[in-house]
């Protein structure tokens, strides 16, 4: 079976289970997230894992007699993670009621983070386990490895995934859902942009799905996202920083997300360095420190949009946006999701809106139509055309 058919069908039956079983325990939707996604990381992982490691195993050098063995460098190279024998999906599901399934969850998750750095401090759930039944994460462990998925082909569970954050943030389950872009919409942007390398910067990354889709986009060039693109994001939240580094390491990547309200703090320090700037930040932002903002004039260069009489800038739109031009180098390009209250703002927005439209640089706007994100708020994205020095764009609904 080259393909899972009716995947639609399939994602909510996964979903049903998985949420029906919140009900066996002792956590809120909200505090559900963390775990679930944790089992559906290891799950992901592991099939990212099968679907290389038979020609990884065929092309071991042999020394002695003796085969090599498998190295986290070896799935690297393919765009997968590495899995030590107890971190294995299999396993997991063939563990029975009289053996202590948390445990098992918690040392897999231990033997993933001995391979991978950027996973270890509490990234990935651990603790999260113990607080439910056993018999409930033996029914979750089974329900997220249905027969008809063992027999499938590409990156199936990659968008099962993406499915399960969908939900997660239609619930608003986790910081009103901010943290998840339609992957349409993520692709729309990278595929316009064309980051075939460089540095990819994201000042708001959520749960980190530029990246992804920029790996992707070079994967599709047949090349190795690793060896040509660097992941450099921002994220306010701790938790989504854990979705974020997840999301990366299933898919075989590493990137440096940093902990930081980009509105005042800029620990990268990329102001004129980035290839690439893709963001889906929060819109019409207000009550954002225009002192605090304004000590940082490189990352404003048409000025600070207009203040109120609190000495707060009125919406942050522009803040944003100028921000999104300051970091791309000479041959940059910036494609971003933004209100359309952006495209026709008045006085001191309108005044920074003619100075960015004054250089030139903008080159494309890509409406979208209302309700278009899982959460119901009416967002649009805004991308660059290729073969361009596009330093930002705009959109409107």
């Amino acid at each position: 079976m080259a393909q899972l058919e009716h995947i639609e069908a399939i994602e909510k039956r996964l979903w049903n289970a998985a949420d029906t079983l919140r009900a066996n325990s002792n956590y809120a939707s909200n505090e559900y997230f963390m775990p679930v996604m944790g089992l559906i990381f290891l799950r992901h992982a592991y099939s990212r894992f099968l679907s290389v490691k038979d020609p990884i195993v065929a092309n071991l050098p042999q020394r002695g007699g003796k085969t090599r063995s498998l190295t986290k460098e070896d799935f690297s190279q393919k765009s997968a993670i590495f899995l030590r024998p107890q971190a294995q999906f299999d396993y997991l599901v063939s563990l029975t009621d009289s053996d202590d399934r948390a445990t098992a969850i918690i040392e897999a998750m231990e033997a993933i983070e001995s391979d991978y750095d950027s996973l270890r401090g509490g990234v990935l759930p651990k603790s999260e386990y113990q607080e439910l039944d056993n018999s409930v994460l033996g029914q979750l462990l089974r329900s997220l490895n249905p027969d008809e998925l063992k027999r499938v082909s590409g990156d199936v569970f990659g968008r099962i995934y993406e499915y399960f954050l969908t939900q997660f943030a239609d619930q608003k389950a986790h910081d009103g859902g901010e943290f998840f872009t339609p992957v349409s919409l993520v692709s729309l942007i990278a595929n316009v942009l064309g980051p075939e390398g460089g540095t990819v910067l994201d000042p708001a990354c959520g749960s980190g799905g530029m990246f992804v889709q920029s790996a992707r986009f070079v994967e599709h060039q047949h090349e190795n996202p690793i060896d040509k693109l660097t992941f450099y994001g921002l994220e306010k939240n701790a938790t989504t920083i854990r979705l974020a580094k997840m999301n990366l390491a299933v898919h075989g990547l590493e990137g440096d997300i940093q902990k930081a309200i980009t509105y005042y703090e800029d620990p990268h320090e990329l102001v004129g360095k980035a290839d690439f700037v893709m963001a889906n930040p929060p819109f019409n932002v207000d009550e954002i420190d225009a002192d605090k903002v304004k000590k940082d004039p490189p990352r404003l260069p048409f000025g600070l949009p207009g203040t109120n009489k609190k000495g707060k800038v009125s919406n942050g739109n522009y803040v944003w946006i100028s921000y999104f031009y300051s970091y791309l180098n000479e041959n940059g390009r910036a494609g971003f999701v933004m209100s359309s209250q952006a495209s026709s703002a008045g006085r001191d927005e309108a005044k920074v809106r003619q100075k960015l439209v004054e250089t030139g640089d903008v080159d494309l706007m890509v409406a979208i139509r209302s309700n278009f994100f899982y959460t119901g708020v009416c967002r649009v994205s805004s991308g660059s055309s290729t073969g361009t020095s596009l330093k930002s764009t705009g959109t409107r609904c």
